[in-house]
């Protein structure tokens, strides 16, 4: 080794760190890019951060870090020999076919199951690199390097490189979140009453060749009834064969009677490790677990010890039906797509059950503003990032558009060898720091876009509120930093909702802000009506007949392939529920000073750069349990809702008086309960009655509404309004309201909590150290929500007092002001107290996010996006030109303003 080199390594080492176990080690992709030690110039893994980076930033981060010694990864993949070709399809099959429905877990389907094809050399490399500004030095950095292993290096230059070679990285086995569908215990089984075994209920045979439908005679897809031994046929599976619904309609005809026997078991899948469980019970219909499932079965003769399977699983079978969902086979109109790359069509990889960030990025990634602001600031993004860029998310959103909206990671479709060396872009580091400490999108569960979207939207705002803008405030960007605008507000727009007192006639006119516009599906408004009752008639005619025993088997599966008449709803229809006026009742007037009827009707008050438009096909049914509208709901291309503008206080209105206004307004009560509490404050302990009404004729429950006008201090309408949306989703919501103590109000201190904060959150913050007044102010303008006021809190602990100042001053509390007259803001707003942005109300679609599945907690997400002109699909990791946007089954469309 050149002693130079080695001196120079020397001089160099006492920034070298050892990992540890329980250290974050990014040695697979570079935090700034996603280049990986298979890229053609390798990955370069800081040895003081730990950090990797690709060769094109690792100026940036030697001059960030100071640091000289990297530890430089050169991978190649070459495709492994293949053996015989009979042996290895036999053990192909035993290796690669999924058993259970999991990703990323053993029997379930394979992360990365292409990778199993090829086999990996790997070279390292010690680098010192230096910053140079010479001639001889390329993009202002120079590389000296030896090969590695080398033992005339120091000691502890070796044992930081190993243990660095040797840990486990970021995208490692254990941080790849692994999914798997969860089925519930069904709350029967532990209770499950079964006939004694006799004449009338006979154990059956324990030869499975022996079993038969009671009802048809069938010998395939059975379920034994564990309730009084029965066995029949199941349903129809989607692809037209399985049964005829025998094991259904028994249990039907035993719950007329009087018996509730809901569980059945798949008899084919019965091994020692259990079965196919089943309940038709209706609060439940679905597949469960039944944690006695042995000694069940064991009442009826059947010992499962020495039962090996004969039938595919339910989740098999849903197998079959995802493997054959590959890309370049999904047809639209029975045509194959063709597959397209290049800068703006690059997939995203699945990395276990995230299509529904992946597309709704790729969505995103066609919103101009958002990748100026982010893919064309990168380089200072990247200058500026904090110490660990996987904590930033400027860096890792710009990291995102600079691969999705340029060529360097598209794919060369005419050479597949030729991928090698091109990563597949999998946003690991992105979905992990958006999803921090979320109670769903940190898992890796299915997630609902639309609530993803929207969480997005707010972690964005968050950073852009924080240092975005600083940031981006040099000397180049000092245009950008005065111009600057929360990249969330293109989505806001601002509902106008006017309420009419049905016996005064006067009105009153609320804002509320909102980043979604969501439709209702009237399915009594679709156009097909006649095709959908001829439908229902056909199902009522053979429910009767199978009720009467005179369906056969080939009669219900000949009917059953006429089934899937789906309701046809315009989506003006849809527009139309939108505007409707909706009748009020129970509502107070403050006009009259009584309760009685209101109209309330929703309007546009201002028309966003970009509107997203959800299609609420999902729902919860009144078991609790989720459901999907199958319904289609055809969208135009290009709308113009100039007609749905909100005109505020028209001449000849009168407005309906402030509570405080009118003598006919009942006066809240005054509690005797508590003596110790200053009369002065005793107003506030009770809610006052016409807050509470105004509430409740928007549509809260009383409960929370009682809720909202103590916690606000009956401060007036529009806070508890805003208290209702920051806490709508607690568990407590509806519970019955508790007047507050003076100490629940005063805290510590003894000093007011702001009107609009909740004084628990208040006292929640005080607790971390703050004074009561500064976590007034975060909540206030986080919304109530305590976690993003404790980060507002932190991130201006600096110069607190001056950020407080200006919270209060938009709010309009400044100089003892009383609680601002602003919008309301809901629906993941950015809580921004500025105008929304306007402009003409006609808008042409340029994206469709589609979900398959029978709701959001499961399924697969597709993204059709308009790229450079037209339509492409984006199925993770593939894209293709799409020639029949499925605009019709979408359940988040996003349009922008036309131009």
């Amino acid at each position: 080794m050149d002693a130079a080199f080695l001196e120079s390594v020397r001089a160099a080492m006492s920034s070298v760190r050892k990992p540890g176990p329980h250290d974050t080690v990014c040695k697979d992709e570079c935090v700034f890019c996603f280049d990986t030690p298979f890229s053609r110039d390798g990955l370069y893994v800081n040895l003081s951060t730990l950090r990797g980076v690709g060769a094109d930033h690792l100026r940036v981060d030697r001059a960030r870090t100071g640091n000289a010694l990297y530890l430089h990864q050169q991978f190649t993949k070459r495709k492994k020999p293949k053996p015989d070709g009979e042996e290895r399809g036999a053990s192909e099959a035993t290796e690669t076919t999924p058993t259970e429905m999991a990703i990323g877990v053993e029997g379930g389907f394979a992360v990365d199951d292409a990778e199993n094809a090829y086999e990996t050399e790997e070279t390292y490399a010690l680098a010192i690199v230096s910053l140079r500004d010479d001639a001889s030095a390329q993009a202002g950095i120079a590389i000296q390097s030896t090969p590695y292993p080398n033992q005339e290096l120091p000691f502890i230059v070796c044992d930081a490189v190993d243990a660095v070679i040797a840990h486990a990285g970021f995208h490692s086995a254990a941080e790849t979140t692994a999914w798997r569908e969860e089925l519930k215990e069904s709350k029967y089984a532990r209770e499950l009453k079964q006939e004694p075994a006799s004449a009338n209920f006979p154990k059956i045979s324990p030869d499975p060749t022996a079993w038969r439908c009671a009802e048809s005679g069938a010998d395939s897809n059975l379920w034994l009834n564990l309730g009084d031994g029965h066995i029949g046929s199941g349903r129809q599976h989607w692809d037209g064969s399985g049964g005829n619904g025998a094991a259904l309609r028994h249990y039907q005809a035993m719950k007329k009677e009087g018996k509730e026997f809901p569980l059945v078991v798949k008899l084919g899948t019965i091994t020692p490790s259990g079965a196919d469980v089943y309940s038709y019970a209706p609060d439940e219909d679905d597949m469960v677990t039944d944690p006695l499932l042995a000694e069940h079965l064991a009442h009826w003769g059947i010992n499962v010890m020495a039962m090996q399977k004969t039938e595919k699983s339910m989740a098999e079978l849903q197998i079959d039906l995802n493997k054959g969902f590959e890309f370049d086979k999904i047809t639209e109109a029975g045509a194959e797509l063709e597959r397209v790359s290049g800068a703006s069509r690059v997939g995203l990889k699945n990395t276990g059950n995230t299509c529904y960030v992946n597309s709704v990025l790729q969505v995103l990634k066609e919103v101009p503003n958002i990748d100026a602001r982010y893919r064309g600031n990168a380089d200072v993004l990247f200058e500026t990032a904090p110490a660990d860029p996987t904590t930033d998310f400027p860096t890792q959103f710009a990291k995102l558009f600079a691969a999705l909206n340029t060529d360097r990671y598209a794919r060369d479709l005419e050479n597949e060898d030729e991928n090698l060396e091109i990563p597949e872009i999998a946003p690991r580091m992105f979905k992990q720091l958006v999803g921090k400490n979320h109670a769903e999108f940190s898992t890796g569960r299915q997630q609902d876009a639309v609530e993803y979207f929207q969480h997005l939207l707010e972690v964005m705002t968050r950073a852009e509120r924080n240092d975005v803008r600083d940031r981006l405030g040099t000397k180049a960007q000092e245009r950008e930093r005065e111009e600057f605008v929360l990249s969330a507000k293109q989505f806001e727009f601002d509902v106008e909702e006017k309420v009419t007192c049905a016996v005064s006639g006067a009105v009153r006119y609320v804002r509320r802000r909102e980043n979604v516009l969501p439709l209702e599906v009237p399915v009594d408004a679709a156009t097909n009506a006649r095709e959908i009752e001829a439908e229902r008639e056909r199902k009522r005619q053979r429910t009767a007949r199978a009720d009467e025993g005179a369906t056969s088997q080939n009669e219900d599966e000949k009917n059953d392939a006429t089934d899937g008449v789906r309701p046809v709803v315009p989506f003006d229809a849809c527009l139309a529920q939108f505007a409707a006026d909706e009748t009020v009742e129970d509502w107070f007037s403050t006009a009259t000073g009584a309760k009685g009827a209101a109209t309330r009707r929703s309007r546009f008050a201002t028309f966003p750069e970009v509107l997203p438009v959800q299609v609420r096909r999902y729902y919860v049914a009144s078991d609790w349990t989720p459901k999907k509208l199958d319904a289609l709901v055809p969208m135009p291309e290009t709308i113009d809702l100039g007609a749905l503008r909100g005109v505020g206080l028209q001449p000849g209105e009168t407005e309906l008086p402030e509570a405080a206004d009118t003598t006919a307004a009942p006066v809240p009560e005054i509690s005797t309960q508590t003596p110790a509490v200053p009369a002065e404050l005793e107003s506030a302990l009770e809610p006052d009655p016409d807050v509470v009404a105004q509430l409740v004729g928007m549509g809260f429950s009383e409960n929370g509404s009682r809720r909202a006008a103590g916690a606000t201090r009956n401060a007036g309408a529009e806070p508890a309004m805003e208290w209702v949306f920051a806490h709508m989703e607690d568990p407590d919501f509806n519970d019955p309201y508790v007047p507050a103590t003076n100490a629940a109000l005063t805290g510590n201190s003894g000093a007011m909590p702001s009107p609009g904060a909740d004084a628990s959150a208040v006292a929640m913050l005080a607790a971390m150290g703050f004074a009561e007044k500064h976590a007034a102010a975060a909540l206030e303008r986080s919304g109530g929500d305590v976690e993003r006021a404790a980060d507002w809190l932190f991130s201006h602990a600096d110069d607190l007092e001056r950020a407080v100042a200006e919270a209060e001053a938009q709010s309009g509390r400044g100089a003892g002001g009383g609680a601002a007259d602003a919008s309301t803001l809901s629906g993941g707003a950015s809580l921004d107290a500025s105008p929304c942005v306007d402009g003409p109300a006609t808008y042409e679609l340029f994206g469709v996010v589609s979900h398959m599945g029978g709701n959001t907690a499961c399924g697969h997400y597709v993204a059709h996006v308009k790229s450079r002109g037209e339509w492409c699909i984006f199925n993770d990791e593939r894209v293709a030109r799409s020639r029949e946007p499925p605009l019709d089954m979408g359940y988040l469309y996003f349009y922008r303003r036309a131009s």
